[in-house]
């Protein structure tokens, strides 16, 4: 069996340092495909010698995707941006860098092409980050229409941007913000289970045939209120902190100043996303589908949370 060569753009970041990690497992030869090839050197080790290889790539031009693209037989698309900035904009990264992803993909006569969205991708949503991520999906679609689409939920794991946050948050401020009463639904999804189901993905033909074309809503077990994650959260950090229920409007008063600031921890989009429940619909085949049982979050969170108790990681109880 020939050996197999993937492009993976993005894949250092927190869901692609996973997926790498078990391609090589699987013998892949990888191609890190990102704008700072430097920044994605932490990834060789994961892999034999001349294994992992980081190079230069901006989905911003053609050239520089197809240059990444030549000679591989699959394609694995984990690019996003969380907030606009720059030249970075929603629709250049999630919409336009699909399509061209897509397009060269196809002129390269690629076999495989994953592509990882969103769980609240729609068209028609209020939300900037949602409408681009589904204009992405369906510009991939024109030109690789057997490509294979996972829409993840928030995905948690050691290196999240969630609960890390909130986590930290808890050493400075006496509460923690429940913006629109705290209400909204999540169903966070452990990043192993995700890497995975991309693994499973390319797992062999049968795979290919089975999973080709399709979208994936990737979810965990149960779903939660975004109070219920807070009231977890500070009960495995062992911390007492009010839970203070913060109006829509005022929390995007709040975004409005701090999506300012060059890395906003909050910004007005992600405001209109919480007014939104961000749970499995139920339409698609999600991670039994693909042969994954989901982890439960409980069982997840202790093994990274614990260095946000008082006195840390190895404080006695």
């Amino acid at each position: 069996m020939a050996q197999r060569v993937a492009t993976i753009f993005g894949g250092s970041g927190f869901i692609g340092r996973y997926v790498v990690q078990r391609l090589a497992r699987q013998g892949w030869i990888l191609r890190i495909a990102v704008r700072q090839p430097d920044q994605a050197l932490f990834l060789k080790p994961l892999g034999d010698v001349g294994q992992i290889v980081p190079i230069a790539a901006n989905i911003r031009y053609e050239r520089s995707i197809a240059a990444a693209i030549h000679g591989a037989d699959t394609v694995v698309n984990l690019v996003g941006i969380l907030y606009e900035g720059g030249r970075q904009r929603f629709d250049a990264v999630h919409a336009d860098g699909a399509r061209r992803i897509a397009r060269a993909a196809e002129a390269a006569g690629v076999e495989r092409l994953l592509h990882f969205s969103a769980l609240g991708a729609d068209p028609q949503s209020d939300s900037a980050y949602a409408r681009s991520k589904a204009a992405g999906e369906a510009l991939l679609r024109e030109h690789f229409p057997a490509a294979t689409v996972f829409r993840p939920s928030i995905v948690f794991g050691p290196e999240d941007d969630f609960f890390n946050r909130f986590a930290a948050m808890t050493r400075l401020s006496p509460f923690l913000p429940l913006i629109g009463g705290g209400v909204t639904k999540f169903q966070p999804v452990y990043v192993g289970d995700v890497a995975d189901a991309a693994l499973e993905a390319l797992a062999n033909e049968a795979s290919a045939g089975e999973t080709a074309g399709k979208t994936y809503e990737l979810a965990g077990p149960r779903v939660y209120s975004f109070k219920e994650l807070m009231e977890l959260l500070l009960n495995l950090i062992e911390r007492r902190r009010y839970l203070l229920p913060i109006s829509y409007s005022f929390a995007n008063f709040q975004a409005s100043l701090l999506q300012l600031l060059p890395v906003p921890p909050l910004t007005t989009d992600q405001v209109r996303l919480l007014k939104h429940d961000n749970v499995a619909s139920g339409r698609f085949p999600g991670l039994t589908a693909l042969g994954v049982q989901p982890s439960g979050l409980e069982a997840i969170l202790p093994s990274y949370l614990d260095s946000y108790r008082p006195g840390g990681r190895f404080a006695r109880a």
